[in-house]
């Protein structure tokens, strides 16, 4: 019961933000060009940022266990390309399929991870490093999905584009730039560190105000279908398929919890902003984070139970 009111406590919040953007938005108090602009300063501001925050706050020398960190990693790419398998096969509307790939393989790690592991755990164990392995293949491989699924990218010949394109992602930058602090262990000092700081929390909560006040209902029930989908995907099928792997390979309590988190999190609000400024399908990324939100609370309560059961955590 505890990890129940611990996970409600968690997403409904989350909810509640972005239900309180579409009332704003139907009342006429937030417009379309505020959605427009703040997707916009999340996407190239505010969320790459956040990301050169968490990753340079990190200190990936010390934590380094390698094969914790192969595996978050490998799984990561893995399921990643498994969800766009799955989505180029299923979906008959091609122009979800990017939309569709992120939204059902990429979950809240880096938002979720050190809150849930500390809550359970006592402490956030290799929570960051879970984060650094992850999140950075998270970003990239939607950035490769993205561009791969645009018209513009579907003649080979503009491969060339595609890359120059994801190295000038803001999002990708703000993972190189943290990586390369956290490696040479650069010192960040009060004055820019706060600053840094504040500009990261406006990322959340202004993505999410976007996702609601952006949230077309009509459009929303044309795609309820591929988003309920990608939804058992994300909080059903992920953990069923790659937990197992985990626990045969011995992982610490804390190191499962945090490959729970990694695999069965929500859908996190980044993908909707991507997928917006990506020209991809935001309604239905919009839905899947939504519907992953509501729901994670059972399902992550579920499998933590499980782990307890069979003695991982």
């Amino acid at each position: 019961m505890d990890n129940f009111i611990f996970s409600v406590n968690v997403t409904i919040p989350i909810f509640l933000i972005i239900l309180l953007g579409y009332i704003l938005r139907r009342i006429g108090f937030l417009t379309d060009e505020f959605v427009r602009v703040a997707n916009k300063y999340v996407f190239i501001v505010a969320l790459p940022v956040m990301l050169f925050r968490d990753i340079a706050g990190s200190d990936v020398r010390k934590d380094m266990n390698v094969k914790f960190f192969l595996f978050c990693m490998i799984v990561t790419i893995i399921m990643f390309f498994l969800v766009w398998g799955i989505a180029k096969l299923t979906l008959k509307d091609k122009t979800m399929v990017g939309a569709f790939a992120q939204a059902g393989a990429r979950g809240s790690a880096a938002i979720l991870g050190v809150a849930f592991v500390e809550n359970i755990c006592g402490e956030i164990g290799m929570t960051p490093l879970m984060i650094v392995a992850a999140v950075p293949f998270f970003n990239i491989l939607s950035v490769i999905v993205f561009n791969a699924n645009t018209e513009a990218n579907k003649d080979y010949g503009k491969i060339k584009n595609a890359c120059i394109n994801i190295a000038k992602n803001p999002i990708i930058i703000g993972i190189v730039l943290g990586l390369i602090a956290s490696l040479v262990r650069l010192p960040i000092p009060t004055i820019p560190a706060r600053t840094l700081n504040y500009v990261a929390q406006t990322a959340t909560p202004i993505a999410l105000l976007a996702v609601g006040a952006g949230f077309d209902t009509k459009q929303a029930i044309a795609r309820l279908k591929p988003a309920l989908g990608a939804t058992f995907i994300k909080l059903i099928g992920l953990p069923l398929v790659f937990l197992p792997f985990a626990y045969k390979l011995g992982f610490a309590p804390s190191e499962m919890v945090a490959i729970l988190i990694m695999l069965a999190s929500p859908t996190t609000v980044s993908c909707y902003v991507m997928a917006k400024n990506m020209d991809n399908d935001d309604i239905l990324t919009s839905n899947v984070i939504v519907l992953t939100t509501l729901l994670s609370s059972v399902t992550l309560t579920l499998w933590i139970f499980i782990l307890r059961s069979i003695g991982c955590i």
